[in-house]
């Protein structure tokens, strides 16, 4: 089976990661999420805290030196500032460095961080969206964090607003648009294991994989 990955956005509370493990499970092969830091900041010789601050948050950087950041490689590149390593480009491009590495090597799953951009040109990726109706994602977050729906609310409307400011900045798309992704599913209406199984046989269909 020739490689191939699953890239992974989701609201917050929508089980978009337990899905995604259940996949990773089912499939054995990795899910990539927080891991991605570490990894970034072994490949770069920087602390993890660099990475985590920045995480999934809008950069606030000059466009081109974004757009530079995006189509030079990253020691080589001449334009903008970048003796700034520790700009939120920076950091974004080293953490894309290692995405585009992992997916060279392996099958995998990534979760987040602009995956499906960065590997926008990768053979054989599946792309997906996953949300839930809104009662089941307060409950979700109710039950892993032991707050209170209003507090689950705010939460909820906090965290979308960050990751979608940080995947429109860094991707000029649109997130959790349906135009953006291969598929968008609302995981309310299977539950986590099958919608594993609906994800499964889309990506399936268009891997033309058995999976």
């Amino acid at each position: 089976m020739d490689k191939f990955v699953i890239n992974i956005g989701r609201q917050i509370g929508s089980g978009g990661k337990i899905i995604g493990e259940i996949i990773a499970r089912r499939l054995g092969i990795r899910l990539y999420d927080k891991e991605l830091i570490n990894l970034a900041a072994r490949e770069s010789g920087l602390c993890p805290e660099c990475f985590e601050k920045a995480d999934e948050r809008e950069a606030k950087g000059m466009f081109a030196t974004l757009i530079g950041y995006f189509r030079a490689p990253f020691t080589g590149y001449e334009g903008g500032n970048t003796n700034n390593i520790l700009a939120n480009e920076s950091l974004f491009r080293i953490q894309s460095d290692v995405i585009r590495q992992i997916a060279a090597r392996e099958s995998a799953i990534f979760v987040g961080r602009c995956a499906d951009y960065i590997l926008r040109d990768h053979p054989r990726c599946v792309n997906v969206f996953i949300t839930a109706d809104e009662a089941d994602r307060i409950d979700r977050l109710c039950k892993r964090d032991n707050c209170t729906p209003d507090e689950a609310r705010a939460m909820m409307e906090r965290i979308d607003a960050q990751r979608a400011s940080f995947y429109n900045y860094y991707s000029l798309r649109t997130w959790g648009q349906a135009a953006t992704y291969h598929l968008c599913v609302n995981s309310s209406k299977l539950g986590e294991e099958q919608t594993a199984d609906f994800i499964l046989d889309f990506a399936g269909r268009k891997l033309h994989e058995k999976f």
